[in-house]
């Protein structure tokens, strides 16, 4: 039956398959992601600054919206997030906590030194009857974590900033992967007591003085040492096993399955011995089995020396339960299939092994 014809004056149909906007390119959608900037931006900055790049980038690409819209958008997303981070110190001190004590007690102290009047000047016109303003004791933040320190450290009143504490110019992100070192407390111009960190990568030592190199722990000598040995040795520097590789120091060598090469002994390794070992080192160790020495060149050649192997089979000598038959080595005792020359046990393997298409392969 024919479609009745339109009215006149009528609006056109709508047409039949209207294609849908995506929920992140909607209007609510975009106004989410603004107003998610300061959410996620008081719980982690780095997040906060993550969730800021992307509503800038739903914002302007492929928006609809008027251009004044957007600019007001974009303006109040980046009033927001700087509305949630937390302000700098205004004026560091030059001098810890522990060092003012210090200085404090010497110059009360001094052999030959007379005490100042009371109500005088150098008193801090203390009157007579009075006691003296006690500072109030910084807490000790040193060892914590970079953002719970902050967290307290704001609790208990201070305007916090925080710094790299080693030799490197990295900036902090990720707060929560940095810990603490060195803490410099004072007293902004503006009356404000003010803290301020110095932190490391948590899996990394402090240093000896704020500013100074991290003192990573050198490479241990483990030539002559056992797999299993040299992995406790590393694990005590804080390597973990998974950063550690085996592999065999003769070319034509082979590892056992995991866990049976423990007491291979280790013929050289990377980083060799005394290089620091820092929380991104990945280890390789070359072993060679026990039936067998290191070889001459193991600290310049790793990997490059061969093992006697007089039936040119792939499998060395000492562990090749056929050394003069190449047709049978440790992975086919029963000879390869096709192969031909052998000896007895070879050829009856051959003719009921079937199945290899004549590989000669010991990887087939």
């Amino acid at each position: 039956m024919p479609s009745p014809a339109p009215v006149p004056g009528s609006p056109p149909p709508p047409p039949a398959d209207t294609p849908r906007v995506p929920w992140w390119r909607t209007g609510w959608a975009r106004v989410g992601f603004v107003l998610a900037v300061p959410v996620l931006g008081v719980l982690n900055a780095f997040l906060g600054f993550l969730m800021l790049v992307l509503a800038l980038v739903l914002l302007w690409w492929g928006n609809v919206w008027r251009k004044r819209w957007k600019a007001t958008a974009t303006v109040a997303a980046v009033i927001l997030f700087g509305a949630i981070l937390p302000p700098a110190p205004q004026d560091r001190t030059s001098e810890t906590v522990a060092e003012a004590d210090e200085k404090a007690r010497n110059a009360g102290g001094a052999g030959g030194s007379s005490a100042p009047a009371p109500g005088s000047a150098a008193e801090g016109g203390r009157k007579p009857g009075t006691k003296r303003k006690v500072a109030p004791k910084v807490p000790d933040y040193r060892g914590m974590r970079l953002d719970e320190a902050r967290r307290k450290a704001q609790a208990d009143g201070f305007t916090v900033g925080d710094h790299n504490a080693s030799d490197q110019d990295d900036a902090i992100w990720m707060r929560s992967n940095w810990t603490v070192c060195f803490q410099r407390a004072g007293t902004s111009s503006s009356s404000t007591r003010t803290i301020d960190f110095g932190a490391v990568p948590t899996d990394a030592p402090c240093p000896e003085r704020d500013g100074e190199a991290i003192p990573w722990p050198p490479m241990p000598d483990l030539v002559g040492a056992t797999w299993k040995a040299a992995q406790k040795k590393l694990v005590t520097l804080g390597v973990l096993p998974d950063r550690t590789y085996a592999d065999t120091a003769y070319v034509n060598d082979q590892l056992p399955d995991e866990g049976k090469y423990d007491k291979w002994q280790v013929c050289t390794h990377d980083p060799a011995r005394k290089e620091p070992v820092t929380d991104t080192t990945w280890m390789t160790l070359w072993l060679s089995a026990p039936d067998n020495d290191c070889p001459a060149g193991a600290g310049r050649d790793n990997g490059s020396a061969e093992l006697p192997d007089r039936d040119d089979d792939g499998d060395p000598d000492y562990h090749d339960p056929f050394p003069g038959d190449r047709n049978r080595n440790s992975t086919f005792p029963d000879g390869l299939s096709g192969s031909s020359g052998g000896s007895g046990g070879s050829s009856s393997g051959s003719s009921g092994g079937g199945g290899w298409g004549g590989c000669r392969s010991r990887w087939c």
